[in-house]
């Protein structure tokens, strides 16, 4: 096998994480999501202004973000009433470079 095919191939561990990611990004609400908060200019978002762009309850706009979070591609704070959101530093960027190296 050369230097190369060992490079593509990813280990359990790695491919686990990989695929809790990609399952997350799997649903079009939650990659809708990822894509609005990764857009917001001055790097978060307000719930409150999510939930509107759907027509889903917030508890399940609620449902979309953990587990968004939990695939560590975002993360959130609580301030009073409302929760703001934001993508995790280098996340989108480990992502590309995992796609990247399996091509």
């Amino acid at each position: 096998m050369s230097k190369q095919e060992q490079r593509l191939e990813l280990g359990p561990d790695r491919a686990a994480e990989l695929a809790m990611v990609f399952k997350a990004l799997g649903d079009p609400v939650r990659l809708r999501l990822l894509s609005m908060i990764a857009s917001r200019q001055g790097g978060e978002v307000c719930v409150c202004e999510l939930t509107p762009a759907f027509d889903l309850s917030q508890p399940t706009i609620s449902h979309h973000l953990k587990l968004l979070r939990q695939a560590g591609l975002v993360d959130c704070e609580r301030r009073g009433t409302w929760v703001y959101y934001w993508t995790l530093p280098g996340a989108l960027q480990r992502l590309a470079r995992a796609l990247d190296g399996l091509a």
